[in-house]
């Protein structure tokens, strides 16, 4: 059984989704994705994972990072995939992956899904 959490520490929601797979004995291998950015074809391969239909559903399109590269305006797949990988802190949080399949931890909850 292979999962991963792409974590980051200082955010609540990805310490929560931490702590809830830890109490389900879940052990997953964390990854910092900001400190260890994801390569274009893990970010790709993850969209698919999650079953979004484009990358922007995998973004934080609230960070003024967002706003500053006008990426609302860019509508080409591969440049906000591109963007995620120059700018890992566009990455939305946490993810977990488990085995083929992957969801997000908004709320903690959500990951559970994934263990049925």
């Amino acid at each position: 059984m292979t999962v991963q959490i792409f974590h980051n520490p200082r955010c609540s929601k990805s310490r929560e989704t931490l702590a809830l797979l830890n109490t389900h004995n879940i052990n997953a291998e964390i990854v910092e994705y900001l400190k260890d950015t994801p390569s274009i074809e893990t970010l790709q391969r993850i969209i698919k994972q999650l079953g979004f239909d484009s990358a922007r559903q995998l973004m934080r399109t609230k960070e003024d990072l967002y706003k500053e590269l006008a990426l609302k305006e860019q509508h080409d797949e591969a440049a906000l995939v591109l963007a995620m990988h120059q700018h890992p802190k566009l990455i939305e949080r946490p993810i977990v992956i488990h085995n083929d399949r992957a969801a997000i931890g908004r709320p903690p909850e959500t990951v559970l899904a994934l263990f049925p």
